[in-house]
Order: structure tokens, then C-alpha cells, then sequence
């Protein structure tokens, strides 16, 4: 089967966003009163954000001054970095997981801490994306994203869904994980975008290049179909440019040749079957459009650094100690 014409009416960013399929890790309704602080662990290859319900609350991540939050404020931390919130700015935080939570669901929890003072309540949430594309989207992320729709009109809507995320939270019925779940897919997805349409430093680069009319279709085909033996004249056709025009304007807009972008991305998504699913390394090397296991085992160790069995090792260590 040919691939898509380069005039599919799918968007190349649009189809990067909408690959932002979030899978749940554990959702926490947290009720807090002064004075309190908590302490949360870096949970790598995850994201995690808080949505201020009630009162406020200070944020403070590694050496960044520490920021307020307000009601309504979202606050989306994509390398799942550690950080500290608290009553107030310097209090003593208490790790999470010493605390004791409630366990509602499997992956819903509530947790009361603090003493008799202000109140605040948060919904917080960390979440991981199995696609490659969005892991790609997601390394490109800054520390932190923060969101307030009440310091800006055209985000009035959020206050509505944050008020329904809320009400949800706290009168948990059958299915409201679920509907927290899905909100939270919303809120993630819009930090995001906001963050794309208003940071200058996206208008150049990976995000830049999805936005051009025939390199980005091309980036989308080889994100489409990695297993398709793509030479630089096939994807210079459906982008129906010359070879030596789309071999140049690939290379100056994503900063490396097309081939190498193409190997690159077969190495990604064969490190996110790797660490997602119990893919078999043969099946895995077919599927990417290679002739053998052997040739495959070569690729991946040279773009990535190591045997694709070291990597699932990798990943095994990682779930048995809880960061996987």
C-alpha cells in the first residue's frame, strides 16, 4: 500500500498533540491545612501537574524562587522533576510516601496532611505517554508549565472544566477516575499548546519543521510508517520537492539529514516498545522494516548505546524499584 499523498489533510503537529494519549499512573485528591509541606520524588519518564482547588500554595522546583499558586492555576512538570509544595515558601516538607493515603481506586488515592490552619486543595497527578512522538514532544518541554486562566480571557473555559475536575474529585462516583483521566488528557494538552503558540524559541527546530507544509508531511510519514524503506528520493517525492531542495530544507530546518532523522526515529519507537510492551526483539525488527535480528541489534546499539535486551533489563531494574 502507498503511503499518504503529502497532501493529507492531517496536520503534522496537530497529529503530534493528538498523540498525547496519556495512560494513568496515580491520581491523588489532596487536602492539606497550615502548616504543611510535601515533598515529592522525581519520577522519571513521567509528567506530573497539580490544579489548585482551594486557597494557595507555594511551588518550589530545584533552583528555580519559588512560585505561588492560586485557585484555578495548573502547573504541569514534564520530566517529572522533583519539588517541594508548601504553605509557605521554606516550610519543612514531609516525602509523600512516607505519609499515610486513602486508597479509593487503584489509582486514585486522597491525602489529608498538615494541622488546623488555611486549607488548600489540589488534585495532583502523574501520568506517562507510551507514543514515540509524544515522548519526542515531551523532551522538548521546559521544567515547568504553568497555567492560570484567571490572568487570561481567552482560558475562561478552563475555570469551568478545573471546577468540574474539582467536583469530580471529591464526589468520586463510578467512573470518575475515568472522567478525571480524560480532563486531565485536556489540561495536559492545552499547557502544551499554549506553551507552542507562545514561546518563541518553537519557531524553530523540530516543532518548526511540522509546521512547514511539505517537510512536515514528510516527518509525519516516517513517523507514520518507520517501517517503510524510505531513501532520500522516496521521501523527496511525497513531498514533491527535488531531491537535493528537500534534502537541504529537511537538514536546515530539523538540523540533521533525512536519513539520519529516519534511523533516529525506528531507534525511538523501538525504545519505547522496548520499555512499553514485551515486544520480541525479532517481531520488533521486522516491524521497523529490518531484514534481520542481527542487522536490527546492530542499528540499535550504535544509535542508542546499547543491546536492545539491555535496554528491557534497563527497564525491568527500573519497575522493580518503583521509577519504571
Amino acid at each position: 500500500m502507498r503511503p499518504p499523498t503529502p497532501w493529507s489533510p492531517a496536520d503534522p503537529l496537530d497529529e503530534a498533540l493528538h498523540l498525547l494519549r496519556m495512560s494513568g499512573v496515580f491520581y491523588c485528591r489532596s487536602e492539606f491545612a497550615a502548616l504543611w509541606g510535601l515533598a515529592l520524588p522525581p519520577l522519571p519518564q513521567h509528567l506530573m501537574f497539580h490544579v489548585v482547588t482551594a486557597g494557595t500554595c507555594w511551588l518550589k522546583v530545584g533552583g528555580c524562587p519559588p512560585r505561588q499558586l492560586h485557585p484555578g492555576d495548573f502547573v504541569l512538570l514534564p520530566h517529572g522533576t522533583g519539588h517541594e509544595l508548601g504553605d509557605v515558601p521554606g516550610t519543612h516538607c514531609e516525602p509523600l510516601f512516607d505519609l499515610p493515603r486513602e486508597k479509593v481506586s487503584e489509582r486514585y488515592e486522597v491525602l489529608r496532611h498538615g494541622g488546623d490552619g488555611t486549607p488548600a486543595h489540589l488534585i495532583c497527578g502523574a501520568v506517562r505517554f507510551d507514543h514515540a512522538v509524544a515522548k519526542q514532544l515531551v523532551d522538548m518541554l521546559p521544567l515547568t508549565l504553568h497555567i492560570s486562566p484567571a490572568k487570561d480571557p481567552s482560558l475562561s473555559w478552563m475555570s469551568d472544566l478545573l471546577r468540574f475536575m474539582a467536583a469530580e474529585a471529591r464526589n468520586l462516583r463510578p467512573g470518575g477516575d475515568a472522567i478525571v483521566s480524560r480532563l486531565a488528557d485536556i489540561l495536559v494538552i492545552q499547557a502544551i499548546r499554549s506553551w507552542i503558540e507562545t514561546v518563541p524559541g518553537t519557531q524553530a527546530g523540530w516543532l518548526h519543521a511540522l509546521r512547514d507544509r511539505q517537510i512536515g508531511q514528510a516527518i509525519a510519514l516516517i513517523h507514520r510508517r518507520p517501517e517503510q524503506p524510505w531513501t532520500l528520493a522516496s521521501l523527496a517525492e511525497a513531498a514533491a520537492m527535488s531531491r537535493s531542495a528537500f534534502s537541504a530544507r529537511f537538514t536546515a530546518l530539523v538540523g540533521m539529514p533525512a536519513m539520519q532523522y529516519v534511523a533516529q526515529w525506528r531507534m525511538q519507537v523501538a525504545l519505547t516498545s522496548l520499555r512499553e510492551r514485551n515486544v520480541p526483539v525479532g517481531t520488533l525488527a521486522g516491524n521497523l522494516g529490518y531484514q534481520s535480528e542481527a542487522a536490527f541489534t546492530r542499528a540499535f546499539k550504535r544509535h542508542v548505546g546499547m543491546s536492545p535486551s539491555a535496554a528491557r533489563t534497563a527497564r525491568d531494574a527500573d519497575a522493580a524499584t518503583g521509577r519504571g
